[in-house]
């Protein structure tokens, strides 16, 4: 199985608990490949983080502003610590990244749904950070937090 293909078996970065923590312990989310169309993923995920109190940060080189907040192109450019970096991209471009997330030295790296590469999740984890892939930060906040309730 190719890094960029739909892992079905269970892979790195798919523990519950962990993504329990995450949700319900970070408030800083940086959204990579964040979307200023309000009908993609990326962009009602970053606003229901927003909307339920969570800090987020857009990134994305092509817009200047998304849901009300300043975007950066790269996560180099964000002149503070975020919590987690959540992220809407091609399995295939998650190996250049992983560079990026581990400089950035966040706290847990997100892949979303359908997002899987676990070289990258490898790497990543090796430098010390979480990692979540697989799943909807959205979907399990909502799912969490419910239960806390």
């Amino acid at each position: 199985m190719s890094a960029d293909e739909k892992c079905e078996v269970p892979s790195l970065g798919n523990d519950d608990e962990l993504a329990r923590k995450i949700v319900l312990s970070y408030r800083t989310v940086a959204v990579v490949g964040i979307s200023e169309k309000e009908d993609r993923d990326s962009h009602r995920v970053a606003a229901y983080l927003k909307n339920h109190g969570f800090r987020i940060v857009p990134v994305n080189p092509q817009r200047d502003e998304v849901l009300g907040e300043k975007c950066y192109a790269r996560l180099a450019e964000i002149p503070f610590r975020v919590d987690v970096v959540d992220v809407f991209r091609k399995p295939s471009a998650l190996p250049a990244l992983a560079d990026e997330i581990i400089a950035a030295k966040p706290r847990a790296a997100w892949f979303q749904l359908g997002v899987v590469n676990n070289e990258a999740a490898k790497k990543i984890a090796d430098a010390g950070i979480e990692v979540i892939q697989n799943k909807c930060i959205k979907i399990e906040h909502a799912r969490y937090s419910a239960e806390a309730a």
